[in-house]
């Protein structure tokens, strides 16, 4: 296997990163992961993979049975942050690991759906987040409720308003819509409370863990 460097597809997740995390890490970036892209590389020497991100509906998703054939040929994939760590919850018992938070919420629970990540991106690099994924709404929101700055019952409310939406609707913009409109939030507060959104960008978290850490690293 050639360890000397990890082919990671990554878009949304990626944005705002120092680009030299990427070389210090010896991680070569392609572009959101989408059906044959896996198929691709198999040509060359097995190696290690990363799945950050991968296409949900403007082409088809990157397949199981691509993953589970290269797996089988020796290569080393890996999964987290979105559709990654989406495949990785589905696949980890046919040999495909998985990294972070997201992914361990996905193997916990069979039922958590796939647009708890999703979102509207730009279609080219750097591949410009417009939305926000209810993954990390949930986590805004809870640590709001924490604080008791919303009531369960209205905490609950807006879950329920934002995840009827499509996901592209989804925008922090419509979030403080809702902690207007249902939150009853003041307007001071709905304005100070998304400036800190980022704590809860648990993608992006699990992203910059994985290029430190480097987990593909062989222990010693």
């Amino acid at each position: 296997m050639n360890t000397s460097s990890v082919s990671l597809f990554v878009g949304p997740t990626s944005w705002g990163m120092d680009a030299t995390l990427w070389a210090d890490a010896g991680v070569t970036l392609r572009p959101p992961a989408r059906r044959g892209d896996i198929d691709a590389l198999r040509s060359v020497e097995p190696g290690i993979l990363a799945i950050a991100d991968g296409t949900f509906h403007s082409y088809p998703a990157v397949g199981h049975a691509e993953i589970r054939t290269a797996l089988a040929e020796g290569w080393q994939i890996w999964g987290l942050c979105s559709m990654g760590a989406i495949r990785a919850a589905e696949m980890y018992t046919l040999g495909m690991r998985g990294f972070g938070e997201v992914f361990e919420a996905y193997a916990e629970d069979s039922d958590l759906d796939d647009d708890e990540v999703a979102l509207m991106h730009s279609s080219e690099p750097p591949f410009r987040p417009m939305s926000e994924p209810m993954f990390h709404t949930r986590r805004f929101l809870a640590d709001l409720t924490g604080r008791q700055l919303l009531a369960e019952e209205r905490t609950a409310a807006i879950v329920d308003d934002l995840k009827q939406r499509w996901y592209a609707d989804r925008t922090l913009g419509a979030l403080k819509n809702a902690l207007t409109e249902r939150g009853g939030l003041p307007a001071a507060v709905v304005r100070a409370e998304p400036a800190n959104f980022d704590a809860f960008r648990t993608k992006q978290h699990d992203l910059l863990r994985f290029l430190k850490e480097q987990p593909w690293q062989p222990t010693v």
